[in-house]
């Protein structure tokens, strides 16, 4: 059996937990279980945990790295990059997906670099709904800094990474669920050629009274042209199915000649269970020729 097969082993059996740590650039780390009543902690395998404090937000982030097979290697070769949204939740998931993805050459050895909450026990709900939303919103205390996580995206994040790992400019994806999918439209809508590829699993487009829908309007009335390539896809149960279709049904009537648009609902999937699916095509379509 090869290497690869046993480094995907390694990446399945390390799903069943993540912890932060630190360590230096490339080196594996073990992430200790919470609870746990072993002495034998479940290994990451290629992946490590650093934190970054933002002036935009006044915040800080783990940001959980993925490195893929050899990294750094030799040459010039530089890596696509893929920005996960809600990495307290979806890191692991994301990686076991791309190693059998990439396993199969269905798409090309990537970067992730997943964004999440730093501090001791953060409240993520809250968080996610300050970072990630458009506008503020009744009943959702805090929201509405989404302007300023893209800026820390843009000018802090961005830079840091490309700075500091053999990352392509080129090849940008940012990739979320829900309250990460409406971000991901709504970076779309406001700054087009920041990311080359754009994921938005079950985008909670009607937030805000449909902020990011009346974004998509004005864009469309200042623009003859959306040059991205996006996937929105949405769970064939889920309460958000109409809203979600109706969003990409507009994108498409609009016929915008460099929109590359891919669609999808799930049948028989829920909300959060939607993502595995969601996120596997839309790294597929993503990066497919």
């Amino acid at each position: 059996m090869t290497s690869s097969w046993f480094r995907r082993l390694g990446v399945a059996l390390a799903a069943f937990a993540l912890a932060p740590a630190l360590s230096a650039c490339g080196a594996e780390k073990a992430l200790p279980l919470a609870n746990s009543l072993s002495d034998r902690p479940v290994v990451l395998p290629s992946s490590e945990v650093r934190t970054l404090a933002s002036s935009s937000t006044g915040r800080s982030y783990d940001l959980y790295i993925s490195y893929p097979e050899g990294y750094p290697g030799t040459g010039a070769s530089k890596y696509p990059v893929v920005y996960l949204l809600d990495a307290q939740w979806d890191f692991k998931l994301l990686q076991a997906i791309y190693e059998d993805q990439e396993y199969d050459k269905r798409i090309p050895p990537l970067l992730i670099v997943g964004i999440t909450h730093a501090g001791t026990d953060p409240d993520y709900g809250a968080l996610r709904a300050r970072d990630y939303t458009p506008v503020p919103a009744e009943g959702v205390p805090g929201s509405g800094d989404g302007p300023a996580f893209l800026r820390f995206l843009r000018t802090e994040l961005i830079p840091y990474v490309e700075s500091g790992f053999r990352a392509d400019p080129a090849r940008r994806v940012i990739m979320g669920s829900s309250y990460g999918g409406l971000f991901a439209l709504y970076s779309m809508l406001t700054d087009p050629g920041l990311f080359y590829g754009y994921v938005a699993a079950s985008p909670a487009v009607m937030f805000g009274k449909a902020a990011v829908v009346r974004q998509a309007e004005a864009y469309a009335a200042r623009h003859d042209d959306l040059p991205v390539r996006l996937w929105i896809g949405v769970g064939g149960t889920e309460p958000l199915r109409p809203a979600v279709r109706s969003f990409w049904e507009s994108l498409t009537a609009r016929r915008y000649p460099g929109l590359d648009l891919r669609t999808r609902e799930l049948d028989d999937e829920g909300h959060s269970g939607s993502k595995p699916e969601a996120y596997s095509r839309g790294l597929r379509f993503v990066f497919s020729p």
